[in-house]
């Protein structure tokens, strides 16, 4: 599946789950990136693992497959997408895109998990 129909997918997912949910999640902020080098699921973990040391965060999701990794913030925390950067360079991986959006990290999940059908 290409990416454009991937966004678009994740775009439905998220706007759906915000109208079914019947609650706004408009405080939701969650740090989106797509990284490289991520080749095994040590990997992942390690990734995983740094970013749920952190204070600020509520839920993390890491997807070995789709490079993909999201930080879900906890309700009024702030984060940096520099520093989200910073950790996973420093862990030796390379950040392709990164992004803050107001979806949860389960809203990414299922809108990956759409795209690999």
């Amino acid at each position: 599946m290409n990416r454009s129909l991937i966004k678009s997918l994740f775009i439905i997912v998220s706007l759906s789950a915000g109208l079914l949910g019947g609650v706004a999640h408009a405080a939701v902020q969650t740090i989106r990136a797509e990284v490289n080098g991520m080749v095994c699921a040590f990997c992942a973990q390690g990734i995983e693992k740094k970013m749920r040391s952190l204070t600020q965060t509520k839920e993390v999701y890491v997807d070995l497959k789709n490079k993909v990794v999201a930080v879900e913030l906890k309700e009024g925390q702030v984060l940096s997408t520099d520093t989200v950067r910073d950790l996973i360079k420093d862990a030796g991986y390379d950040v392709s895109r990164i992004e803050t959006v107001g979806s949860t990290v389960e809203q990414i999940r299922a809108a990956v998990k759409v795209g690999r059908k």
